[in-house]
């Protein structure tokens, strides 16, 4: 199933994409995409109510104001350097463990809101990434079983503000959590929808040049050893996020010089499969 969330005259609305690729409003199921619908095993919950009512479902007509594709998680849990190219772009060695970091769920945003350009900030960074979703509480899972609690894919732009992440001591959490450095969406994408997860082809264009474009192929930790990892460390809930990490093409790697985002400037992203996001950056207001 391709699932989303909408803005429907001020609340949550839910909409799917159906078999004729047009997206239907399934409000009237009345459960959010959430820790709660997860950890019941909403989606085969929703797959049977739909058997009786999807064809009861108006197709949504107007244009669709999405949100986040799923309610807010416990966590977001991000893998850094997790691309080789984009390792050596950031002037780090590869990594022999996955590098792992939080960003606030504070954080998130619809998937085509603007990227606010945070107070005093001179160096926010874009990062296109293929993000998980957990859909069973889990811990010290084993990576052979590790895809069974996988409940599904969406897409991520991983803002990030260099000189806090880098420049200002302490953990990189401070450069990766400002208000709109998270947009997640637009669907929600259960696992039976993707053949293959490390083979997605992912790609970011800042106004129209293409600057970020790769495979999930490349991923140096692959999508069972991450969960797997970080299981070892934290128990897992159902609806959490796992981002697991950027190709090369960020603006602090570009030569001569880094690029950053400006006010005004478009950031448009995709992975394939699931969906696209665009995104207009603007200065911070008080």
């Amino acid at each position: 199933m391709k699932l989303f969330r909408f803005d429907k005259a001020g609340s949550v609305g839910l909409g799917m994409v159906d078999k004729n690729d047009k997206s239907i409003d399934i409000s009237s199921y009345g459960r959010d995409f959430n820790e709660a619908f997860f950890e019941s095993d909403g989606i085969a919950d929703l797959s049977t109510w739909l058997i009786d009512n999807e064809d009861k479902c108006k197709e949504i007509n107007s244009e669709v104001k999405y949100l986040t594709c799923v309610g807010r998680p416990s966590k977001i849990i991000c893998v850094g350097l997790n691309y080789a190219k984009h390792a050596k772009e950031s002037g780090m060695d590869v990594p022999k463990e996955p590098v792992i970091f939080f960003k606030s769920t504070s954080a998130m945003c619809g998937p085509n809101d603007p990227v606010i350009i945070p107070k005093g900030s001179e160096k926010t960074d874009w990062e296109v990434e293929l993000a998980i979703i957990i859909g069973k509480k889990t811990s010290y899972v084993s990576e052979d079983k590790a895809v069974d609690y996988l409940a599904g894919y969406c897409l991520h732009n991983d803002y990030s503000e260099r000189a806090f992440q880098l420049e200002r001591s302490g953990q990189w959490v401070k450069g990766k959590s400002c208000d709109h450095f998270a947009p997640l969406g637009p669907y929600f994408v259960t696992k039976d929808e993707v053949k293959d997860h490390h083979n997605l082809h992912l790609w970011l264009d800042v106004n129209g040049k293409r600057m970020q474009d790769s495979n999930t192929s490349d991923l140096i930790f692959n999508i069972p050893h991450i969960i797997s990892y970080i299981s070892q460390f934290m128990t897992l809930l159902p609806g959490d996020i796992i981002s697991t990490g950027t190709p090369e093409g960020v603006g602090m790697g570009q030569k001569p010089h880094p690029v950053y985002l400006k006010a005004g400037d478009v950031i448009e992203l995709g992975i394939e499969g699931l969906g696209q996001q665009r995104q207009t950056a603007i200065a911070y207001e008080n």
